[in-house]
């Protein structure tokens, strides 16, 4: 049989020799102690995740139905008809004379050139889906900047081959 290490030895004999009263009040602080990390270690970190649930529940539902909204989108935009080449032309720059004098639009072969000066947020988004829907458009580059006055900066587009694709 194997002995017991010395400190266990001498921490049986204290207990041996402690009073009753002290036994209870030491069976009492250890049950405390025990119930302590108890809560700390299971229960607090459950009950946490069970009071956010709800919240993270409706984010992701909304994220859910925000995803399911693009991915519609996106299908309508997939099986949308072709659009002929000059007609997407025309659509660019009627979007872009909606922008004014801060904008210049600049075709070269399958590609159109955008060029900004000052031009508001819901300003270019407005083009940015004029040019995605009406002209079948693919944004390809962006270099723009953000300042007092707007964006400005440069945008290209790749606009659907002479097939319609």
């Amino acid at each position: 049989m194997k002995s017991s290490p010395p400190w266990l030895r001498q921490l049986e004999e204290r207990w041996q020799a402690a009073q009753p009263r002290e036994r209870q009040m030491t069976r009492m602080a250890a049950g405390a102690i025990a119930v302590a990390l108890l809560w700390l270690i299971a229960i607090s970190p459950a009950w946490t995740t069970l009071a956010k649930a709800p919240i993270e529940i409706d984010r992701l539902d909304s994220e859910l139905r925000q995803m399911r909204a693009l991915a519609q989108q996106a299908q309508q935009l997939k099986d949308a008809l072709p659009v002929p080449q000059e007609q997407s032309i025309t659509a660019l720059r009627s979007a872009t004379e909606r922008l004014g004098p801060n904008a210049e639009l600049t075709l070269t072969g399958p590609q159109a050139q955008l060029r900004l000066r000052g031009i508001t947020g819901a300003a270019l988004a407005t083009w940015l889906t004029e040019a995605r829907q009406s002209a079948r458009a693919r944004p390809q580059e962006v270099e723009l900047q953000s300042g007092p006055q707007g964006y400005s900066g440069r945008l290209t587009v790749v606009l659907p081959s002479a097939s319609g694709t």
